[in-house]
């Protein structure tokens, strides 16, 4: 397994700790672990293309990293009250239409399917990310970011219904043939 894998991999093996720490009060701890993920996504992806280790393994293994981490901090964060219910409800929802539209395509699409994310999704997943990074600064390392949380709050929130609809007009556009699957 190549170095960028273990490294992926860890980053997955991070998220049950992490969740347990935030569900414990350790939420400093669970600050520093969320920001180690972040740059292990980092580091891996560089070594992978430096040193040419990309691998098929590498390419499924990163994202479904990324996105565990990600959803069981959202999820955990809400179940504590940390983030609003509504935007976690929301968050999981639009990444179960993903999925289900994507798998949707490989059984029904003519063609080759390429899952190319939407500018507004990769948007959305940056504010999610900053949304979860400054929250578990607030709680873990008592930072006041005053307006800014309220603010990504329904900034994220937009940019989850954008790309969940932007996700379903693709989706069904490809289902009926008008466009090729990407």
């Amino acid at each position: 397994m190549s170095l960028p894998n273990i490294i992926t991999l860890a980053r997955l093996l991070s998220v049950p700790v992490t969740v347990w720490l935030i569900l414990d009060g350790r939420l400093s701890a669970a600050f520093a672990m969320f920001v180690a993920a972040g740059i292990s996504d980092a580091v891996d992806g560089w070594i992978a293309k430096r040193w040419e280790q990309r691998t098929e393994l590498g390419a499924l293994l990163d994202p479904i990293a990324d996105k565990t981490l990600l959803v069981a901090i959202f999820v955990t964060l809400g179940i504590a009250g940390h983030i609003p219910a509504w935007l976690v409800i929301l968050a999981v929802f639009r990444d179960l239409l993903i999925v289900g539209g994507y798998i949707l395509l490989r059984l029904n699409a003519p063609g080759e399917f390429k899952a190319k994310p939407l500018l507004i999704s990769k948007a959305n997943t940056g504010f999610q990310i900053a949304l979860v990074a400054i929250v578990l600064a607030r709680l873990g390392l008592g930072l006041d970011f005053g307006w800014l949380v309220t603010s990504l709050v329904y900034v994220t929130g937009a940019t989850t219904v954008l790309s969940g609809a932007a996700y379903l007009a693709r989706f069904g556009r490809a289902l009926a043939g008008m466009e090729a699957p990407q």
